[in-house]
């Protein structure tokens, strides 16, 4: 009988599918007979995107993240609210999550890095770890204080079979079963010839990828000035009308292909981002987020 894993990946941006999903294609081939469920609000197109061990997808939500009103500015008052109301009934959450992975039979819940999978598993009896370069009770507290909500989220993650700290990523001090891992990434392959067929661009002309990481977030690229000889790749639902924009969601490559087959890298702030550019050697140009407790590790 196979065994079954019950992942949990945060929707707050594509940074914690890019940490998970290189796992999950590795576990696949080491344990070919896994069977994997992913539980998470992440559209199920781009989860498949990064992940290409078989896996069931459920729309689900073990965190609130912090709600943004960009891809860089935090909405903390509403934040605030939303945790108030998550956390109102907790105990009664908890015991409905562990309900939920009981009835799907979960071995084991791993979490990036939604805390309620892991406080549900933990009242269930199952073995439950995380992974992330961020845990969601200090970013709480920086924005919100320290109160009964960061306590029962800080709880939660102690009582993980184990907490792995992606590198880059935050000092957790206050965790005792926090593990050190090396960077984890999925390294694209540089198919610049290939890209610049596609897109009938010469050798001489630079690629700049331009990603706000999953949040939703424009950026006014119609003002940007026109620089001799450099295009930008761009998401489609931006609508950009810039006449050096190319739109990236046609073409048949990956995103982390992309990224190793371009210039320079234009994002902001970001595990993904930044951990993916530094394995394909591409310099970053990012805007700064010096209120996020991520950024500066």
């Amino acid at each position: 009988m196979s065994r079954h894993l019950v992942v949990s990946i945060s929707g707050h941006g594509f940074g914690h599918v890019a940490q998970t999903a290189p796992i999950l294609n590795r576990l696949h081939e080491y344990l070919p007979q896994l069977r994997i469920t992913v539980r998470s609000s992440v559209p199920a197109a781009h989860l498949r995107s990064r992940i290409h061990a078989p896996f069931t997808h459920l729309q689900s939500a073990g965190d609130i993240g912090m709600l943004m009103s960009s891809a860089i500015e935090v909405e903390v008052e509403k934040s605030r609210d939303a945790y108030q109301e998550f956390h109102a009934n907790w105990r009664e959450q908890v015991a409905a999550e562990a309900a939920t992975l009981k009835a799907l039979q979960a071995d084991m819940v791993f979490s990036n890095v939604g805390y309620l999978p892991l406080a549900g598993a933990q009242i269930a009896g199952i073995p439950n770890a995380a992974l992330c370069s961020l845990n969601w009770a200090d970013i709480y507290r920086h924005y919100c204080g320290d109160d009964s909500i960061t306590r029962q989220i800080h709880t939660a993650y102690v009582g993980a079979d184990a907490f792995l700290r992606a590198t880059p990523g935050m000092q957790m001090q206050d965790l005792p079963n926090l593990i050190p891992v090396s960077p984890v990434v999925d390294i694209g392959i540089n198919r610049r010839d290939e890209l610049n067929r596609h897109l009938k661009l010469s050798k001489q002309e630079k690629l700049v990828l331009v990603s706000m990481g999953g949040i939703k977030s424009r950026l006014p690229v119609e003002n940007w000035p026109r620089i001799d000889g450099v295009r930008y790749l761009v998401q489609a639902s931006w609508q950009a009308r810039h006449p050096d924009a190319i739109v990236f969601d046609s073409i048949p490559m990956s995103f982390s292909d992309l990224l190793a087959s371009s210039d320079a890298l234009l994002c902001k702030p970001g595990y993904g981002s930044f951990v993916e550019a530094a394995g394909s050697g591409i310099p970053v140009l990012f805007v700064g987020r010096p209120d996020w407790p991520e950024s500066p590790p």
